[in-house]
């Protein structure tokens, strides 16, 4: 108690050089924590339309499909995994779906793309197709050969809702499928090759074009909590007969998580490079103040003070200071990105830019997560202590009378 009695008083007798590592430490402070929590808030936000645009949460298939995408590892029961999936807890909702791939040609070009047989009103709850309409109308389950499409693969076919065109495609029995087809929809997710390709009707309509019925290439599931992903994926493992495999996000789409993984890697070594200057700042700035405080550190050692209790007073003055500006940075961090976790920064001039990075909006949460920001209140406080630890102990040995006659 004697030692921040001490340190107490010195920090009030010197109160400009606090306030000025006060400010410093804290603004430092309120940095990382904002920085951190505005890079993995933009990297879930990735992460969460990337998922649910399209890909989903979990996928059922054949368990050669992912290797050997064919319709020789198609999911030949249908039924019977529906069954699995209606009566497994923790499911908020499932749809089958059909991929195949075909030639779609207008009245002037030929193009090819994915032209999928989904189940549109439970679609609604897996993906964000329904939300990205931008032209006519989204799909019914009754539709017949009406056809819901990406907005760039209608530019590239030249067609508009209202308008007929035609499909050549391979049938479930490896027949031939062809058909006429009515654009009721354009679509637009953001993701330019997706929008550019992919093509949707209603599965009634594609089971009977495509020699389909009960068949599907996968399963989408909606887990009633998103964040248990890969809990339901092996809880369905283990329900499912073993043709088949439940995968979640994260196996599906690992270029995408590896990619974050690496971005974050990329971003956390930036925040040290700038943290590590900010460390020598504060390193030179106590030099200075400590050195500035050599006649007083010198009287303290002529009067009898032990080298080990200035030690522990300036050490103790270093921790104080830390210690309040640390808490006054984290509470100001936190805060901001409280704030813009529930109200997004939203970056109107870049949003086409945004879009091809696979963001369906351009608004940016930040994550607000109390256990990340103490993780980085503590490293702060190491950082703001440990930068003071050799001016103190450098200044602490030097001799009584060099002290005292230090200008």
């Amino acid at each position: 108690m004697m030692f921040v009695h001490f340190a107490m008083k010195n920090i009030r007798a010197y109160r400009n050089r606090s306030l000025v590592t006060l400010l410093l430490t804290t603004l430092t402070t309120a940095l990382l924590v904002f920085a951190t929590a505005f890079m993995d808030g933009s990297h879930q936000k990735m992460l969460q339309n990337a998922v649910e645009i399209y890909p989903g949460y979990v996928q059922v298939t054949h368990q050669d499909f992912r290797d050997q995408p064919s319709l020789d590892n198609m999911i030949f029961d249908a039924k019977a995994v529906r069954q699995v999936l209606a009566t497994t807890p923790g499911i908020a909702a499932f749809a089958a779906r059909f991929e195949s791939f075909v030639l779609f040609a207008g009245a002037e070009k030929a193009v090819g793309g994915m032209l999928t047989g989904i189940e549109p009103t439970a679609e609604e709850k897996l993906s964000r197709l329904a939300s990205s309409l931008v032209s006519g109308a989204y799909l019914a389950d009754h539709d017949g050969n009406q056809l819901y499409m990406g907005y760039e693969l209608a530019r590239r076919l030249k067609v508009k809702v209202g308008d007929e065109l035609s499909f050549v495609g391979t049938g479930a029995d490896y027949s031939f499928a062809a058909d006429n087809l009515l654009v009721k929809g354009l679509f637009k997710t953001g993701l330019f090759e997706f929008d550019a390709s992919a093509a949707f009707v209603s599965k009634g309509y594609f089971d009977q074009v495509m020699a389909a019925a009960n068949y599907a290439s996968h399963f989408i599931v909606l887990p009633a909590n998103p964040s248990g992903a890969d809990l339901l994926a092996a809880e369905l493992n283990g329900r499912l007969d073993q043709q088949y495999l439940a995968e979640s996000w994260r196996t599906t789409m690992a270029g995408l998580v590896q990619a974050m993984l690496v971005d974050s890697i990329f971003g956390y070594l930036t925040l040290a490079v700038i943290f590590i200057v900010i460390f020598f700042v504060i390193l030179i700035y106590t030099w200075l103040t400590v050195f500035a405080r050599m006649r007083e550190i010198g009287v303290l050692r002529a009067v009898g003070t032990m080298p080990g209790q200035i030690l522990q007073m300036l050490v103790t003055e270093s921790v104080l200071l830390a210690m309040a500006s640390v808490v006054l940075g984290g509470l100001i961090g936190g805060a901001l990105a409280y704030y813009f976790h529930l109200h997004p920064i939203y970056f109107s001039f870049s949003e086409e830019q945004f879009k091809q990075y696979g963001l369906a909006a351009s608004s940016m949460p930040t994550a607000f997560a109390p256990l990340v920001i103490l993780r980085d209140m503590a490293v702060m406080f190491v950082l703001a202590v440990g930068s003071t630890l050799y001016p103190i102990i450098k200044a602490n040995r030097v001799s009584p009378m060099e002290a005292i006659h230090h200008v």
